[in-house]
């Protein structure tokens, strides 16, 4: 395998080329005609991570909405941040990458599986680290604190011709194969071993990280690592093993290093990476990353007598022949009670609020806006609240500050909720000006 290379670092939908091209991300020309066979043998649809396209007159690679690392087989690795780093805009020393990078490790410390992530951590920001050997160690610190509390061992039933009683004897076998060898018993039994599917898999994601890390320390706690795992097989079927894991009663400290060896070896990537030279996905949607993220925050800072649920299935577009059809799914609900208070919805987009006019509409899309309609129909029977969250960036920094109103009353709010490094919990959403929220999440400086 060849050795990694520092990171090339691009941001979500931007272009990659093996040709100089203004603007665009260069690699080289067996990287690209990689990805490029990844895109041609991948069925194209709206959720596909890269597309082939013309840019600046060139044949290019457009990069989508999934974020992360991608090793390519060549050894050069492409780092994929948000785009609200491209801006900049961030009132800290740090540049727009390093803030996009720190920003990136945040909110993915509020997704269920990956709660553990420390972003914040001395050595994470003063080495600079790309963002595999952020992940790499952040596995491998999860595998360490696995094995201070002792890998689990399973039952795991076994058949053997041995030298004395162990178990129950197997007569037919017995028959077969010992009727001159008296002195063997053919037994099946039961061994206490740590051979089991979890293990197997932990040890499969250290062997992959061992040949990605460029870290002298990290390259050194993997090799200490893997001694624990001595004499358990590596998975070589990582799906069958997954589907086969059981985490037993007092074995919840296996939920970290499991989350991670799924990542690794795995990968969140929409496409398909499989063959002798399969890539190193580390990819996370944005849409979901943003949704999950503004859902955790904003949870903690209700006042008491309301609750926050989310991707609420309640209400169906329309009923056919005494079914529901095309059920109606908001991000965030809060209710009061059992009332609904608000219904939002977050958005992955980038708003530009000096696109003030009846063409540019700010960026806002026609298609969020009938989905907001339904909604407001649907979930408060059109009288009430919406509210549509965007990114902050640069361009959109506070909220726009009349409604959008559908008439009887049913008003929809567009704001920006920050998700830069550092900011004040209770101050990543800027509410001032609607009343409701203002009443919910308090006035915001």
């Amino acid at each position: 395998m060849l050795s990694p290379q520092p990171p090339v670092v691009l941001y979500e939908y931007g272009h990659i080329t093996n040709e100089v091209a203004p603007g665009a991300t260069l690699i080289s020309k067996p990287g690209f005609n990689y990805l490029e066979r990844l895109c041609l043998c991948t069925d194209h649809d709206e959720s596909s991570f890269l597309r082939i396209k013309r840019y600046n007159g060139q044949r290019a690679i457009q990069v989508r909405n999934y974020v992360g690392v991608l090793q390519l087989p060549t050894g050069e690795q492409l780092e994929i941040l948000p785009k609200t780093g491209k801006g900049g805009g961030a009132d800290t020393e740090a540049s727009p990458q390093e803030e996009a990078r720190q920003s990136l490790l945040h909110m993915l410390g509020h997704l269920k599986q990956f709660r553990h992530i420390e972003s914040s951590e001395t050595s994470v920001q003063r080495n600079k680290m790309p963002l595999l050997e952020v992940f790499i160690r952040q596995f491998l610190k999860s595998v360490n604190q696995l094995i201070k509390r002792g890998l689990r061992s399973e039952y795991v039933q076994r058949e053997d011709n041995l030298r004395f009683m162990k178990g129950k004897l197997l007569t037919s076998q017995q028959l077969k194969h010992n009727l001159v060898n008296k002195h063997r018993f053919y037994v099946q039994y039961e061994e206490y071993f740590p051979d089991r599917p979890a293990n197997r898999l932990i040890h499969a994601a250290l062997a992959r990280v061992a040949d990605y890390t460029r870290v002298n320390s990290s390259q050194k706690l993997c090799r200490e690592l893997s001694f624990a795992f001595d004499g358990i097989p590596l998975s070589r079927n990582h799906r069958q093993d997954f589907a086969a894991v059981r985490i037993d009663r007092g074995m919840d400290y296996y939920q970290q290093p499991l989350a991670w060896a799924k990542l690794i070896l795995e990968g969140f990537s929409p496409l398909s990476m499989q063959g002798d030279n399969k890539a190193l996905s580390l990819l996370f949607p944005m849409e979901a990353v943003f949704e999950a993220y503004v859902g955790s925050i904003l949870s903690r800072q209700l006042p008491a007598g309301y609750h926050l649920e989310e991707q609420v299935q309640s209400e169906s577009l329309v009923t056919f022949n005494q079914s529901n059809w095309f059920r109606l799914k908001p991000d965030q609900v809060i209710y009061q009670g059992k009332d609904i208070a608000l219904v939002m919805d977050t958005k992955w987009k980038l708003i530009d609020t000096s696109k003030n006019n009846g063409s540019d509409k700010f960026g806002l899309s026609q298609s969020d806006f009938y989905q907001m309609f339904a909604y407001g129909h649907k979930y408060l029977e059109g009288r009430g609240d919406l509210m549509l969250i965007y990114p902050a960036w640069e361009k959109f920094k506070e909220p726009i500050k009349v409604p959008f109103e559908f008439g009887d009353d049913l008003r929809l709010w567009v704001v920006p909720f920050s998700v830069a490094n550092g900011v004040d919990p209770n101050k990543r959403l800027k509410v001032i000006g609607i009343p409701k929220a203002e009443e919910l999440f308090g006035l915001r400086a």
